[in-house]
């Protein structure tokens, strides 16, 4: 993914200055703005591949700008930074439509290991994936040529990162995997730093799977599984 453009977007200089090195070191070009209403008029300017938006920000917070993203059916990439080790900003930035999140302090080796993993699982979106067949398990059917859920004939509606764990736990069901497996298998991460994103992501996916006989299943002190009731 050498060459993309990735937008920076954060108040605190020496955070744009940290991420910054490491990802120009990485091959990517960077812009980087101050606040939330800067940051809406650049990407409509720069259109960037990926966006890595802190939600504490001046003028207009991270989870706006965000929301104002998707509710333009604006489809570039979003990584949310939150400062706060809370699970409700996380799971409000999912829910707002961000594909990832990080939580500061975080080791900048890691970023542009998220950063990667998230470009490169978009660049492979629709091709090898459209050769191959949908999966049925119980009353859920997973097409990953049309990246499209059903449950019981009804669409869900995932997001990019939730149709990536969600497919990765079909293709292994029944099978228990820990939280660095499924970050390698559905994340493609090659530095498995914060793994609290796999259970905040399997939070939002029981919610959508709520109404089926398929669960996502806890494996105490081990990780997690799919079945069927």
């Amino acid at each position: 993914m050498s060459g993309e453009l990735i937008l920076l977007v954060d108040d605190e200089p020496n955070i744009l200055q940290l991420a910054r090195m490491y990802l120009e070191q990485d091959g990517y070009r960077i812009a980087a703005v101050g606040d939330g209403r800067a940051a809406l008029d650049e990407i409509k300017r720069l259109r960037p591949a990926l966006v890595v938006l802190d939600i504490m920000l001046p003028e207009l917070d991270g989870l706006e700008v965000c929301r104002k993203l998707r509710a333009e059916d604006n489809p570039v990439l979003i990584l949310m930074l939150t400062a706060k080790d809370d699970d409700i900003d996380k799971i409000v930035g999912l829910e707002m439509g961000a594909d990832d999140y990080l939580t500061k302090p975080f080791n900048p080796r890691e970023l542009v290991a998220r950063v990667r993993a998230l470009l490169r699982r978009s660049d492979r979106s629709g091709k090898s994936a459209s050769e191959l067949a949908p999966l049925h398990i119980g009353d859920l059917t997973i097409d990953p040529g049309s990246r499209e859920v059903t449950l019981q004939g009804e669409k869900i509606d995932l997001r990019t990162q939730e149709f990536e764990l969600m497919l990765t736990f079909a293709e292994h069901r029944g099978l228990v995997l820990n939280r660095e497996q499924l970050l390698q298998l559905a994340w493609g991460y090659d530095f498995a730093g914060q793994t609290r994103t796999v259970d905040v992501h399997v939070g939002q996916l029981r919610k959508k799977l709520a109404a089926g006989t398929v669960r996502i299943e806890t494996v105490t002190g081990v990780g997690y599984k799919l079945v069927i009731e």
